[in-house]
């Protein structure tokens, strides 16, 4: 399919060929669900942890005979049902990675773009080069291409003024090519490439197209 391109002032230039097995596949949306799933596990610490029944300081001599008191029969206090005793099956330090194929991780970029596309949320820019390092210089190039929530996508980030003018933007963030994750992506309404990350983009799912 053809998609606009366009200039950082908003003027048009020209056309680009996208390829229909990265921007218009059937969309998988259980294969983005766990993909953003594998991402948020692997960004987990999983430093929790509770005290159990032998990491809790206290006595372990047995609180009183076993028979004759009339009362249940107890062990130590670090038992979990007295108070400040140890916790059963508590949390405990480990890591919540898991195994996720490749073939599905490129499948949910690929649902991802599908779905931009179709919702016209794609956008195609030359390049990124800023003649200044600018606040107000990105800002009106943001204005110009109607852009309020965007990620910005460039192959390489060899474009040190974007990088410092969008630093203090919450709402707009710069990645390279190699970067590019559905988790991200999913936080912005607009996906801005340049034109070499979507070429670099295709090589990445697909391969080289001769």
């Amino acid at each position: 399919m053809k998609w606009p391109v366009i200039k950082l002032d908003g003027k048009a230039s020209g056309n680009m060929e996208l390829n229909d097995a990265v921007f218009n596949i059937e969309p998988k949306k259980e294969s983005l669900a766990e993909v953003v799933r594998w991402q948020l596990a692997r960004r987990q610490a999983g430093t929790h942890a509770v005290k159990c029944r032998g990491d809790v300081n206290r006595t372990k001599k047995k609180l009183y005979r076993q028979k004759g008191t009339g009362g249940a029969r107890h062990g130590a206090r670090t038992a979990n049902i007295f108070v400040g005793g140890g916790v059963v099956f508590g949390p405990i330090p480990r890591c919540h990675c898991f195994k996720i194929n490749k073939k599905v991780r490129k499948l949910a970029i690929k649902t991802l773009l599908s779905i931009k596309i179709k919702e016209s949320n794609i956008v195609i820019c030359e390049d990124f080069n800023l003649k200044e390092a600018k606040l107000k210089d990105l800002l009106n190039s943001l204005e110009k291409m109607k852009l309020s929530s965007a990620l910005l996508v460039d192959s390489s980030l060899e474009c040190e003024n974007l990088k410092k003018a969008c630093s203090n933007l919450h709402n707009v963030n710069l990645l390279p090519t190699i970067g590019f994750n559905a988790y991200d992506a999913l936080k912005h309404e607009k996906i801005v490439f340049t034109r070499r990350a979507v070429i670099s983009l295709q090589e990445r799912l697909v391969g080289k197209v001769s």
